[in-house]
Formats: structure tokens, C-alpha cells, sequence
């Protein structure tokens, strides 16, 4: 067994990797990922510790599905295209989303990578990068002048102050230009509130931001367009849900204050 030894926001990556590896093991999935469920088998951790309710659970996986969804029909428009996946943890989306031309980059802290790489092997096409995001030295490693760019963000920006987030944006559109931006966002209020949440209160996370209007963003840095907001309460997934879970979404997403509690942002960064 490999010992994996994490301390707060990195002991996070833990509980998405788990509550895909277990959504993997139904009848009616609304993700499979193998590679977490290979990852789980072989990492020596007590993974019941993360007390993760089924709801966090179901949700995650919707998140992960509808980012998949995104990044695959992104790609799809153009061969030349880099992925730059922050805060990537264990994830395994780069073989989720299966695009063989896509130059791919994975970044997260060294330690992180450094497990990383017990599971994933490099290639010409395929990169892992051991960073924090918010230092300035990796981002040379991600090469300029492709067609198009995305930066998917997933469970990472709310662990992050306001201002890491502008300058992170800012030192993206620096190096690479104009690119395509996905991430999950909680509400002002539910971030002032989810550290109560039994996950977050077992690795000692600490939550950082949230935002409310979406258009914030074209405040901070010139160039930044909103294009869309979606719900995990609302979205052609959820028909794989229980039908207990299901009705459970369906009466969240009738109160917008619930609806926006977590949700996925898209924006355009535009290099002007």
C-alpha cells in the first residue's frame, strides 16, 4: 500500500478522489472514474474518516461531470488546443475527457505531484507540474502561441484569498493571452458557512471566497467576460440521480438562494 500523508487544504484532494471512486461502484453512475477507484485500493488511508454525506457526494460528481462535459466540447473545436488543469489533486480528467491531441498540464503543490506521479506517467502530451498556483515560476512551463486555451479550476478557488485569484488570473492572461475559464464558486454565504461541513471540519480546511454576482469578475482584471452560470441542481445529469436525490435537486433549484449556493462559472479572458 502507498502512505499518503496530506495536512488541511491538501487533505482535501482526498474527498472528491474517494466520492468518485465510491459513485463508480453504482448501478446508475453519474461519473465513472476507474483510476479513483484503482487510486483508493492502493492508498493506505482511512477514507471513512472524511464522514462524506451522500449529498457532497452526488454533488461532487455532478461537478466533475459537467466540467468533463465542457472541457470535452471545448477541445473538440480545435486540435491545437492546452489544458491547463489547477489544483488538480489525483483527478484523473485528462483520461476522463480523452482528447489525444490536447496538450495537457496538471498542477498542484510538489507534494501532491509527487504522489501524483506514483499513479500517472508523463508523456510529450500529457505534463505534470509540482507548484502552488499562486507562485509565478511554473507558469513558464505552459507553452504560448496555441489556438485556444481552457483553465479549469475545480474545488480550488474558494481556498484562496480574493486577491491570489485576480493576480492568478491577471499572470495567466500575461503568459498565454486570451483563454477559456471554468470553476466552481460557493456564495459569500455558503463560504462563511461550509466550514462547519464534516469533511472540511475533518482536514481543517479553511475557506476562504465566495462570490454572489457573477459579473464581479469583469471588475478585477480587463478582459474577463462572463458567459454562463449552470447549477448542479438543474442539468441533464441529474437523470442518473435516485429518484429520492433527484426530487431532493429538483426542490433546491426552485429557491435561486439554494441553487447559487454552488454552481460553475464560465468566463472568457480576453487579452486586450
Amino acid at each position: 500500500m502507498d502512505k499518503v500523508v496530506l495536512t488541511r487544504e491538501k487533505e482535501t484532494l482526498l474527498i472528491p478522489l474517494f466520492g468518485k471512486a465510491k459513485e463508480s461502484t453504482k448501478d446508475r453512475p453519474v461519473l465513472v472514474d476507474r483510476k479513483a477507484v484503482e487510486i483508493v485500493s492502493r492508498i493506505d488511508y482511512d477514507f471513512s474518516s472524511l464522514k462524506i454525506p451522500e449529498k457532497t457526494n452526488v454533488m461532487m460528481c455532478l461537478r466533475a461531470k459537467l466540467i468533463d462535459n465542457f472541457v470535452k466540447d471545448f477541445l473538440a473545436r480545435d486540435t491545437e488546443s492546452a489544458a491547463v488543469h489547477l489544483g488538480c489533486g489525483l483527478d484523473s480528467r485528462y483520461d476522463r475527457v480523452g482528447n489525444s491531441c490536447v496538450d495537457w498540464y496538471d498542477v498542484d503543490f510538489k507534494e501532491v505531484i509527487d504522489i501524483r506521479k506514483i499513479f500517472y506517467t508523463e508523456t510529450d502530451k500529457y505534463h505534470l507540474i509540482g507548484s502552488s498556483v499562486t507562485e509565478n515560476g511554473w507558469l513558464k512551463e505552459i507553452p504560448t502561441g496555441k489556438n485556444q486555451y481552457i483553465v479549469i479550476a475545480e474545488g480550488l478557488f474558494m481556498y484562496l484569498q480574493e486577491d491570489e485569484i485576480k493576480t492568478l488570473l491577471s499572470r495567466l492572461k500575461d503568459r498565454i493571452g486570451s483563454y477559456t475559464l471554468i470553476f466552481d464558486a460557493f456564495s459569500v454565504y455558503t463560504a462563511s458557512r461550509v466550514r462547519n461541513h464534516p469533511s472540511i471540519k475533518k482536514t481543517g480546511a479553511v475557506i476562504k471566497w465566495g462570490v454572489d454576482d457573477p459579473g464581479e469578475l469583469a471588475k478585477w482584471v480587463m478582459g474577463i467576460q462572463f458567459i454562463k452560470e449552470e447549477y448542479f441542481t438543474s442539468n441533464k445529469e441529474t437523470g442518473n440521480l435516485s429518484p429520492g436525490m433527484r426530487a431532493a435537486f429538483g426542490i433546491a433549484n426552485l429557491f435561486p438562494f439554494v441553487k447559487k449556493a454552488q454552481r460553475l462559472l464560465i468566463y472568457k479572458v480576453h487579452n486586450t
